[in-house]
């Protein structure tokens, strides 16, 4: 149950730490970032007390395999991946905005629909769907973080302009962007015999103005995904659909009485349901690479970190 939690290196050149809720991002002189993802598991915007094993390791190589798979069509901010846990690039201011597409009616959307919204950050969705139901074409529907706070809010495409959070010339390519990686995230999902039913994406902009993929991609943490054996068959009788995703952990704490608001307490995770959810990201793992999962050396995980990024830098 070894998990990495919280760190506190001081890499040579280093000058600053931000600490996100999953992930922990080193700036180091010459525009060098280091991103170290923890085990720690976010839900409803909220860090659950104890950490998944082999969370941070999984998620960072989902990403660093994810993004080698699509530099073809859309550059990203990578240059290696040093240490299991550890993706390391070029530094980039980020854009204020994650930009989230959806192929199906699922999750946050799933739950507006069903509160009687037919719009969603600005884009209309079709009367007489059921959740789950696949959307006629992907949509797009942007989040931006609460000025107060560090939840996520929904925004328009015509809000993000009007109050100039992006540049209409630069969310012109953000939105071919983020249509380009979910086309190729569907079509590599579709090979593992999986649907990417939602996903979202960050891009930041390097000094010389370049646009790139920044974070996580195509990540359980950041996407949803269905098994494509027996989804049609599933929709038609309205049985919930067989998924890979974080959904899972966030119905486990609405059961418990947990959705992140105030005056809720995180229900306890035994260490027996903190296996089963370790079990469930080693089975996306496998799922969406075709690759056996690897476990890393988790015995002394700080100074193997430590190791390997020194090493990576001399």
């Amino acid at each position: 149950m070894n998990t990495i939690i919280d760190t506190n290196f001081d890499f040579p050149g280093q000058q600053s730490l931000y600490k996100g809720k999953v992930r922990e991002v080193y700036a180091l002189e010459n525009d060098i970032l280091i991103m170290i993802a923890t085990d720690r598991l976010s839900a409803f915007d909220v860090v659950m007390p104890k950490g998944i094993p082999f969370k941070g390791q999984i998620l960072n190589q989902i990403a660093t395999k994810m993004m080698a798979d699509t530099a073809d069509i859309v550059p990203n901010w990578l240059t290696a991946a040093p240490d299991p846990n550890v993706a390391i690039g070029h530094a980039c201011e980020p854009f204020k905005v994650e930009m989230v597409i959806r192929g199906y009616m699922s999750g946050h959307a799933a739950r507006e629909y069903k509160a009687g919204k037919r719009m969603l950050c600005g884009v209309p969705m079709p009367e007489g769907m059921k959740e789950n139901d696949k959307f006629p074409n992907p949509i797009i529907t942007p989040a931006t973080k609460a000025e107060m706070g560090n939840h996520d809010e929904d925004i328009s495409k015509a809000d993000i302009l009007k109050r100039g959070i992006v540049s209409n010339e630069d969310y012109e390519v953000l939105e071919n962007y983020t249509c380009a990686l979910f086309k190729r995230g569907s079509e590599i999902a579709a090979v593992r015999g999986l649907i990417l039913v939602d996903t979202k994406y960050e891009f930041g902009k390097t000094k010389e103005g370049k646009i790139v993929l920044i974070d996580e991609i195509h990540t359980p943490d950041s996407s949803r995904y269905f098994y494509a054996d027996g989804y049609e068959e599933r929709q038609e009788k309205g049985v919930v659909q067989k998924q890979l995703s974080k959904e899972f952990v966030r119905q486990w704490l609405i059961n418990n009485g947990f959705q992140g608001l105030e005056g809720q307490t995180v229900p306890a995770m035994t260490d027996e349901y903190i296996v089963s959810v370790s079990d469930r990201y080693i089975e996306l793992y496998e799922k969406i690479t075709g690759e056996k999962f690897v476990k890393g050396d988790t015995k002394h995980i700080q100074e193997r970190i430590e190791k390997n990024v020194l090493e990576f830098l001399k």
